[in-house]
């Protein structure tokens, strides 16, 4: 994606929204969440099936870079290690940064910003409460709840994040009647590459020759701004007009 956001360009309540989705107590616990796992296991003995994950933000981090999507006891075993190391080289801030630029909405959007120009037409840092919580829902099923299948399903999901959120302390009951009273609307068409398409092409196959096979989750920074009014091809065009 042409997108990356930090915490700095959002709106508080966004990473809120997705804490409150995937790990309540991310900043108060290490890479590995003892008391969730519990908590999980309690609740998924109970259900007699397995409907609660126990993974904290930063061991999905760990697997979505790393690892096979495979639920066995030595994968988990090597997702609780790579967690731990991340947590040493980083801080909570950027896992969750990390998270919010890497992570799965359906729609071939990967992050936060890709997932808001796709589904609202607007960056990350525009999005309005009900519309981070929208988003903040579809991580943990984003074929089955995406917007574009399943709105109200979707909806419904988002309204467990709000609820989060207010236990929390994060948002006021205030914000969340308003948030529920105005649920988000979904673009007419999801947004698409259009004339940025190339630049995503030419950059990783300049970047594939440098990096090898040995970084398959390289993150590319560019210095092309796609909110722009000027289109890349329009730039093109000028500059081969002017040869």
């Amino acid at each position: 994606t042409l997108f990356r956001s930090t915490l700095k360009t959002l709106p508080a309540y966004v990473p809120q929204a997705f804490l409150a989705a995937e790990d309540r107590r991310f900043y108060r616990h290490g890479p590995v969440d003892l008391l969730g796992i519990l908590r999980a296991a309690r609740v998924n003995l109970s259900a007699g099936s397995i409907i609660q994950g126990g993974s904290t933000l930063t061991q999905q981090i760990a697997k979505t870079l790393f690892l096979t999507p495979d639920q066995t006891l030595k994968r988990k075993v090597q997702e609780a290690l790579l967690a731990w190391r991340l947590e040493r080289m980083l801080t909570k801030d950027e896992i969750l940064e990390l998270y919010l630029n890497r992570v799965f909405f359906g729609a071939n959007a990967y992050g936060v910003d890709a997932a808001a120009q796709t589904y609202f037409g607007k960056g990350a840092g525009q999005l309005s409460l009900s519309e981070a919580a929208l988003l903040a829902a579809l991580p943990k099923a984003p074929s089955r709840l995406s917007p574009s299948r399943d709105l109200p399903g979707a909806i419904a999901r988002s309204h467990l994040v709000l609820d989060r959120m207010l236990q929390e302390g994060w948002i006021t009951p205030q914000a969340r009647a308003q948030a529920l009273a105005h649920p988000p609307t979904l673009v007419a068409e999801a947004q698409d590459e259009g004339d940025y398409g190339y630049v995503l092409d030419l950059a990783a196959a300049q970047a594939q020759p440098l990096v090898g096979q040995s970084a398959p989750n390289l993150v590319l920074h560019l210095t092309v701004d796609p909110m722009l009014q000027t289109s890349a091809a329009q730039i093109v065009r000028r500059v081969m007009q002017s040869e």
